[in-house]
């Protein structure tokens, strides 16, 4: 946690951090989906105290006739465009999704919104859109909707993969929806995309550790801040729309917007929608914007909508440390635990583990090298699901001996980096939209928030000083849609919040406000992954989210799986 760190994709920063302690929100879910969904043919998140599996009657569609939802004034052309559905191949950045996307149950489209919902006939922009048709024609409802997070993970990839490996509520939720997924403005295949750093950079960069132990350090890092939003602005072009266009235009206010275009063009004429981890905020916002136009929504995995950024970022850290000393806890019953038998020790054992690696970073098989930040983001990357911690803990240890290949190998997989080296460009995405989100370049922290959150998760600690420094928001062009309070949310009926108890990125009190802000059913789940609904083998959770979104049957209140 101290001094420079690069971000992950659930910190409030770049791909490489400037100084300033690291700032936890939430990560998409989709990152680690594919280890998960191997590791969890039993429950492995959640231990059920209502049972809902016996017995079970086949779930009865529900759907209602209702008034066709308004469209705003200047947008007709758009919200009733027919898309063309055809292969998802062109849509596939890297090896890995080139495998799921050429699946002969998914169909890929590109949706077309406007750059600025001000000057709605101007310049346009499109999204990547994939479906996977609803299995039983006589039981559609209509389209589900997903996204997993990040800010700048892909709706595309989520769907692409719960199709090929989703559990049996997967299966049952296709036979009533097309599964739907988007890449929200900038992000994935949606054009323009997000970059603000070629694939070579990004090796360079993680081979490299940011500094803060002096003023020439503190320096160097002020300057790549500068770097990294004049490579956004200078990638993230398309066509005759410039960066310095794009990227005021990317924050989730828009992105809801363009979710209710989606809704219409798909002939929906309410939405159905899962949003994990960040997409829960585009999920609040829909819900802000157009409460009447929702049937059913789960959010799972709460970004509080009211939450100040100290204190979201203080309770993440907190998270992560009881995550990490969770998992400390579970290693410490196994023989070959690196962290030893004492739990207590665990933080200080970590620690002279991985502080070698700012000094020395350890060679790699593929010729790359292994940094302290890049030993810490495999680790993070694994404490977000319990399903993970085999292979964290089987990595550390190759990492006492010598050997970062494992940890590194987790990083990647946070980082997006498949073994051609092709990056998905979640880490740019994901620090464009915090800043288009927050609407200014003013830094809420000061040294002593800084402090603070340092010293709430110590096991990140790589013992330089903290020091704030320059945000890459101050070099970004300014934001048109700043996120804006909660309004008027007359019309939006009873919707579903998912809290984990030891979700390490998005703290259980924040499912607990958003539930309360949007006078939603709260379902709490016990265990420690970050998010739960269909990607952690809770069939407590999976059953009840089934039920609600094809029957809309409401969990009781209290409930708890």
């Amino acid at each position: 946690m101290r001094g420079l760190r690069r971000a992950r994709v659930d910190e409030v920063q770049p791909a490489r951090a400037t100084v300033r302690p690291s700032r936890f929100r939430a990560l998409a879910v989709v990152t680690a989906l594919l280890l998960v969904l191997s590791a969890c043919s039993s429950t492995v998140a959640g231990r059920a105290v209502i049972d809902t599996s016996g017995g079970a009657t086949p779930l009865t569609p529900v759907t209602s006739a209702v008034e066709p939802a308004p469209v705003p004034a200047g947008l007709e052309q758009l919200y009733g465009q027919q898309l063309q559905w055809g292969s998802c191949s062109d849509f596939a950045t890297t090896d890995q999704q080139s495998r799921y996307y050429r699946s002969g149950a998914l169909q890929c489209a590109r949706l077309t919104v406007p750059l600025s919902y001000d000057e709605p006939a101007g310049p346009t922009i499109t999204l990547a859109v994939v479906r996977a048709p609803a299995t039983d024609s006589t039981a559609r409802i209509g389209s589900l909707m997903f996204n997993p997070g990040g800010p700048g993970a892909s709706g595309v990839d989520i769907v692409a993969q719960l199709v090929a490996f989703g559990v049996t509520s997967v299966k049952d939720l296709n036979r009533s929806f097309d599964l739907v997924g988007f890449d929200p403005r900038g992000v994935g295949a949606s054009d323009p995309a997000i970059r603000c750093r070629t694939d070579a950079e990004r090796d360079a960069d993680r081979a490299t550790t940011l500094r803060s132990r002096t003023p020439e350090e503190i320096a160097a890092a002020n300057a790549f801040a500068q770097e990294f939003a004049q490579g956004c602005a200078s990638l993230s072009s398309s066509g005759s729309v410039t960066g310095d266009q794009f990227l005021p235009e990317v924050g989730t206010v828009n992105v809801a917007r363009d979710l209710d275009v989606l809704r219409a063009a798909v002939g929906d004429q309410r939405l159905n929608y899962v949003g994990f981890s960040y997409g829960t905020a585009i999920g609040t916002q829909y819900a802000a914007q157009f409460p009447a136009n929702v049937r059913a929504m789960i959010l799972d995995g709460a970004v509080d909508p009211n939450a100040d950024a100290v204190g979201d970022s203080l309770g993440q850290a907190e998270g992560f440390q009881k995550a990490f000393d969770a998992f400390a806890t579970w290693c410490a019953q196994r023989p070959d635990c690196v962290l030893g038998s004492d739990p207590a020790q665990s933080t200080a054992v970590f620690q002279q583990l991985v502080r070698p690696l700012l000094d020395t970073p350890a060679k790699l098989s593929d010729g790359r090298v292994l940094t302290f930040d890049d030993a810490t983001t495999g680790v993070a990357a694994a404490l977000y699901s319990e399903a993970l911690w085999p292979s964290l803990a089987s990595a550390l240890l190759d990492l006492s001996r010598g050997k970062g290949d494992a940890l590194m190998a987790l990083a990647d997989s946070y980082d997006g980096r498949d073994a051609s080296g092709k990056y998905v460009g979640t880490l740019d995405a994901f620090a464009v939209i915090r800043c288009a989100d927050s609407g200014d370049t003013a830094d809420s922290f000061d040294e002593a928030d800084a402090q603070k959150i340092a010293a709430a998760a110590p096991f990140f600690d790589s013992g330089d000083p903290v020091v704030v420094g320059d945000d890459p928001c101050k070099y970004l062009p300014p934001s048109e849609s700043k996120l804006a309070p909660l309004g008027d949310l007359t019309g939006l009926p009873t919707t579903v919040v998912i809290s984990t108890t030891g979700d390490p990125a998005t703290p259980y009190e924040s499912g607990v406000d958003l539930a309360k802000a949007l006078d939603s059913r709260l379902v709490t789940v016990n265990g420690n992954s970050h998010t739960a609904f269909l990607n952690t083998g809770n069939s407590c959770v999976d059953q009840l989210g089934t039920r609600y979104l094809v029957s809309l049957q409401l969990p009781g209140p209290d409930t708890t799986c």
